[in-house]
């Protein structure tokens, strides 16, 4: 079996149960192998019923936690209760007078299996009810076969309607047995260096561990082989661009400069280095740039690039700016026309390119890419399409580039003959990370903010403060602003208690004013549907966006003057700061509360940065501190650049290493051409096909 091989290749899996997989993206064997858990349940110790009550409601320090696991001994019969829309089974237990209640949904056949005298395990929730204690649809073992699982960890997967763990687990189970174990494709040279495990152990590990070790190991396994690929891939990127002779040289023309001092405010000075940066690389006639802006969230990145822009078609080249939504694609399109409208640049053309414009204004915006130098083209990835044409395209800008894929990124450059790339990014990470992370690209760093942006005042806050922050809410709406709730689940799930989206916006429509109107959006939704929300939000028609952190990175609202994040605790600090840098984008003052409804140390030390700075790279070194290597099931926090399994944050340490092994190992084998780099390169090639940076 390869793992190239489609996912009908196992036993059961039919065409249902293909457009099913499809849907989470697994296509392929190796899809299914790569398909990591989100989480783990534990088979707890099962215990009688009494001495469940005595530990009930302490915390564990385990960093996975089951569900609670009671032995029962049936007492007397079940009952069977039919309903209108459903059968339920209902089974009361007394012992010492303590009591417990357990029921089960659409299950009518358990009331058989309950015998009297018989031992089972009731596995699922406890929760208090009333004077005694309640189960609601736990699962039942009998004891023997219970004993089995105690102590071991179940896989729990990401999926979606119609898909059952189960029929998951088997999948990868069985791709698992069915894989042929063969040589590690990394060298025992890499292992032995970076302390990991084989690939074969570490694959069944990952997704059926036997306990919290060889777990751990495993994860270190995966996370180090994206990391390292990453690096390597970059690495490699690096060696090739250097070598790259710029054809395209950009002489300064005093364009920039003059629109500068007609703006209505002086950049910083970390933007005139920025700009200073970029004039130096495409000018050099022995390179093309290649440079990475990185800048905290409004330190001023596109008004860099777009200085930059106008210098490049000043001197008869095109340059073109990709978002990754259309949201966000047209807010730099406003943004350009009305610098230009400012500036008096009535020779500059604006043209604008997205998948949802009608086939007349995708027809006229293709007509003037091929005929008009002096012409700066912002869209989507509608950019990259075949009908695309350019004349003579100069200079690449991504926004958020980690959003794009390979391909994209690559599909734009290619629209030219070698043309400078410029990639704009707000995610604060160190500099020691960033360097690594970016490899193929040159740093600059926009490490201040403009003079005029009011610094956000923040407060972390405990539930009973609550109704103080609606009432806040209130007064901001009233006084004609907006503002954002942040809520860490879509729908109310059993096994993470955190408020959602659906329940939370109900719950809200009754706590604040009527007339206040409330909006909701997160991740579940079709692009387009979020793209309508956000931009109903930003003209002012919604008051109050309750949303998951699908807009921790979007379009300016400078309207929006408060950020109320529920959960906190639950979010590492890079992703709080992101989702505060949603607000002080005005000249009003702009608010932050940070609810945090745990009572631990920890949680409230990580937050208390966040209360002390708005800066966004001094909270990610402290972060870096806080977190510490080794810490592999916490709060994962690097999303932006899709790794599966692994975390920048939380695997710094494990960057590092991979990004010395990725050195050494071009270093001795540049191209690798050597045999026992074979497998290595296949990987390679494969990682440009997925990888999204």
């Amino acid at each position: 079996m390869k793992l190239s091989d489609p996912v009908t290749t196992i036993k059961g899996v039919g065409d249902k149960t293909k457009n099913l997989l499809e849907k989470i993206g697994i296509i392929t064997i190796g899809d299914s192998l790569t398909y990591y858990p989100n989480r783990y349940r534990k088979y707890e110790i099962a215990i009688p019923f009494l001495d469940a009550i005595k530990t009930f409601g302490q915390e564990s320090d385990e960093v996975f936690k089951g569900d609670d696991a009671i032995l029962v001994k049936i007492q007397n019969p079940a009952i069977l209760k039919q309903t209108k829309r459903m059968p339920i089974v209902v089974y009361k237990h007394e012992m010492a007078g303590e009591k417990l209640e357990v029921v089960w949904y659409r299950t009518a056949f358990v009331k058989s299996t309950l015998k009297i005298g018989e031992e089972f395990v009731f596995c699922g929730k406890m929760e208090r009810s009333g004077k005694g204690y309640k189960m609601e649809h736990p699962e039942i073992f009998p004891v023997n076969k219970y004993r089995q699982l105690e102590g071991k960890y179940l896989p729990v997967y990401s999926t979606t309607k119609g898909l059952s763990q189960n029929t998951i687990r088997n999948i990868v189970k069985e791709a698992i047995d069915l894989k042929e174990e063969g040589d590690d494709y990394l060298p025992d040279g890499i292992i032995k260096n970076a302390g990991l495990d084989g690939y074969d152990k570490c694959l069944r590990m990952i997704h059926f561990p036997d306990d919290l070790e060889l777990l751990k190991n495993a994860y270190k396994r995966f996370a180090f082989d994206e990391l390292f690929m990453f690096c390597l891939a970059m690495k490699y990127e690096k060696l090739t661009a250097v070598e790259q002779e710029n054809k395209i040289v950009i002489e300064q023309t005093g364009l920039a400069k003059n629109a500068m001092e007609k703006l209505p405010f002086t950049l910083t000075d970390a933007q005139k280095k920025a700009l200073s940066d970029i004039f130096s690389d495409i000018g050099d006639p022995k390179h093309i740039m290649k440079r990475l802006i990185q800048g905290d969230v409004g330190s001023g990145k596109t008004i860099v690039a777009f200085l930059a822009m106008l210098e490049v078609c000043e001197n008869g080249y095109q340059s073109a700016l990709m978002a990754p939504t259309e949201v966000l694609a047209r807010q730099h399109y406003n943004n350009f026309v009305g610098l230009k409208e400012m500036l008096g640049l009535d020779d500059l053309e604006i043209i604008f390119l997205s998948g949802s414009l009608s086939a007349a204004q995708k027809r006229d915006a293709y007509e003037r890419m091929q005929t008009i130098d002096k012409a700066i083209v912002v869209g989507t990835n509608a950019l990259i399409q075949k009908k695309a044409v350019y004349k003579n395209l100069g200079l690449v800008v991504t926004d958020e580039q980690h959003r794009f894929g390979v391909k994209q990124r690559e599909g734009l450059e290619e629209k030219s003959n070698s043309p400078h790339v410029l990639v704009m990014s707000a995610t604060p990470i160190p500099r020691t990370l960033a360097i690594i992370l970016y490899g193929d690209l040159d740093v600059t760093v926009i490490d201040e903010l403009p003079a005029k942006r009011l610094p956000i005042k923040n407060c972390v806050v405990g539930e009973s403060y609550r109704k103080t922050a609606y009432r806040f809410i209130e007064d901001q709406v009233k006084a004609g602003h907006q503002c954002y709730i942040i809520c860490s689940m879509i729908e109310t799930s059993e096994n993470v208690e955190a408020q959602s989206v659906e329940e939370y916006t109900k719950e809200l429509s009754s706590k604040l004013n009527k007339d206040i109107r409330i909006g909701k959006m997160h991740g579940k939704m079709l692009p387009k549907d979020k793209d309508k929300i956000m931009g109903s939000f930003a003209c002012g028609d919604i008051d109050v966006l309750v949303s998951t952190t699908v807009v921790e990175v979007g379009v300016d609202v400078p309207n929006a003057t408060v950020m109320m994040i529920e959960d906190s605790g639950r979010f590492g600090l890079a992703a709080l700061h992101q989702l505060r840098g949603r607000v002080g984008r005005g000249e009003a003052q702009s608010y932050c509360i940070f609810m945090n409804s745990s009572d631990k140390d920890e949680v409230a030390e990580r937050l208390g940065i966040l209360n002390k700075t708005n800066d966004g790279f001094v909270i990610a070194e402290e972060d870096l501190k806080l977190r510490g290597p080794g810490d592999f099931f916490g709060i994962r926090q690097s999303g932006d650049f899709n790794f599966k399994i692994a975390d920048i944050y939380r695997d710094s340490d494990l960057l590092k290493s991979a990004a010395r092994e990725a050195d050494i190992l071009l270093k001795k084998d540049r191209e690798l051409s050597l045999p026992e780099n074979n497998l290595i390169k296949m990987r390679l090639s494969e990682f440009y096909e997925k990888i999204v940076l």
